[in-house]
């Protein structure tokens, strides 16, 4: 009874094997059946001189491979049903090599993750999580899951109250790091600091043997909430917030910890948005711009530092299910968008409120609306790889929509992009009648008006 499996799956891939060797007789033999073919024609034309046409060659008509099945049939049976085999075989492959990448998926998924420990059985990895808030729920999710893997964290604060959000955690080892990156001086000094931390020998316990910690790296996780409206109507001043915050500080985290990744070899891992930025919709100029500068960051940090052995990973994120309150998220940014609107001078609502609107209503900050996110596991074990892989990846590509909407950004045309944002082309009607039906939209025009109202009053109430 033991071996009965074994014969079957031995059965199995020796047809497998027949078959595979007869589509590869099949697939050689039409190809020399069309070079003939070819060749024959090309003998014949009479438009190529004929110094240059090639001799004709005939290919002898291949043997039937199968006799015929039942008395009537004159050809083999793989010459009637070529395509069909070839499609079945495609079928066939498909299906093997997607069983063979879940199993091996599964099989990842499945392993075990922990971080190393120190000889006394206490940790000694060192992670260090900086350029987010502490309120920020990727910064918090990873600080959590990488402490519940056996690391030390550490989350970069700037402020007494960010360092009581971390402390309120009630972790032991998730600490606060306080760094203050508008001060360089401040925070090379502090840098420094933590590298001595780090290369002297530190007790797990009362009594314990004193152990090394070793730096397994940074991760960089920028505000990945960005401003959204025409560049018309976008302050300067906010501009400068945007560039300052999630460019600049990240140059300068980066560059403060530089020194102490090269002398431990630990990675530097950045975290960008990967969903709204490569499609570049409208009203989403910060983080098109934002997130593109981050992007060539990355590339050259990872060709200045691979000769130095500091593996820089960018991970470009797509929709995590961080909230379950996304319904109402969406709302309130359809409402921030009406009330958005309202600052605007006239001309600019006139000609942005609408497609304003309807992108609202397809998009957010995170991605398009309706699409629910994955898991943030995902995010937990991708990162922890990266960490701790003997060569990891350079460019990693985490949640839902990540891969995809990179690729449609690349091959799809701009106006098919625009259509399926709900963006469209302003008709030529007067700016009264379009300024009133904007209101409309906003929930501010009404049918009726009272005998009191203003003149402008009236004006905003006709829909």
């Amino acid at each position: 009874m033991s071996g009965e499996p074994t014969d079957s799956i031995n059965e199995f891939f020796y047809s497998l094997k027949t078959y595979s060797f007869v589509v590869a007789d099949a697939i050689d033999k039409q190809a020399d059946s069309l070079a003939g073919t070819i060749r024959d024609t090309l003998s014949k034309s009479e438009w190529i001189p004929e110094s240059a046409r090639p001799t004709p060659r005939r290919i002898p008509v291949p043997e039937r491979m199968f006799n015929a099945v039942g008395s009537g049939g004159r050809g083999g049976w793989l010459d009637r049903n070529k395509w069909t085999f070839a499609m079945v075989a495609v079928g066939v492959a498909v299906v093997v090599g997607a069983t063979g990448y879940g199993y091996s998926k599964r099989k990842k998924d499945k392993k075990k993750r922990r971080a190393k420990k120190a000889g006394n059985g206490g940790r000694r990895e060192v992670v260090v999580i900086a350029g987010g808030s502490p309120h920020d729920p990727i910064s918090k999710s990873l600080a959590l899951d990488l402490e519940r893997r056996g690391f030390i964290v550490y989350v970069v604060v700037n402020s007494i109250e960010d360092e009581h959000v971390v402390a309120n955690e009630g972790r032991s080892d998730i600490k606060p790091l306080n760094i203050d990156i508008l001060d360089t001086d401040n925070a090379q000094t502090a840098v420094e600091k933590f590298t001595t931390y780090l290369s002297t020998p530190t007790h797990a316990f009362p009594g314990a043997h004193p152990h090394n910690l070793n730096l397994a790296g940074v991760i960089l996780v920028p505000d990945l909430t960005y401003p959204t409206g025409p560049v018309e109507t976008t302050p300067i001043d906010l501009w400068s917030d945007v560039l300052n915050v999630k460019i600049l500080s990240t140059v300068v985290t980066a560059k403060s910890f530089l020194r102490v990744l090269c002398d431990f070899h630990s990675r530097l891992l950045l975290l960008t948005p990967n969903v709204i930025s490569p499609l570049s919709p409208p009203f989403h100029a910060p983080e098109t711009v934002t997130v593109a500068a981050l992007g060539g960051l990355a590339t050259s940090l990872h060709r200045e530092l691979a000769p130095l052995g500091v593996e820089v990973c960018h991970f470009k994120l797509g929709t995590f299910d961080c909230s379950a309150m996304i319904a109402r998220q969406q709302q309130d940014r359809i409402n921030a968008a009406r009330a958005e609107i309202l600052s605007w001078a006239a001309p600019a609502r006139i000609a942005y409120a609408r497609n304003y609107i309807a992108l609202s209503q397809k998009s957010g900050n995170s991605g398009p609306a309706g699409i629910k996110g994955s898991s943030l596991r995902e995010l937990h074990l991708a990162v922890f790889d990266a960490l701790t892989d003997e060569k990891p990846r350079r460019v990693w590509r985490v949640g839902s929509g990540s891969m995809i909407y990179e690729a449609l950004g690349k091959v799809m045309p701009g106006g098919l992009v625009s259509w399926m944002l709900g963006s469209a082309r302003k008709n030529g009607n007067g700016g009264r009648k379009e300024e009133g039906m904007i209101m409309g939209l906003c929930g501010l025009g009404s049918a009726s008006g009272s005998a009191g109202t203003s003149e402008g009053s009236v004006e905003w109430e006709r829909v």
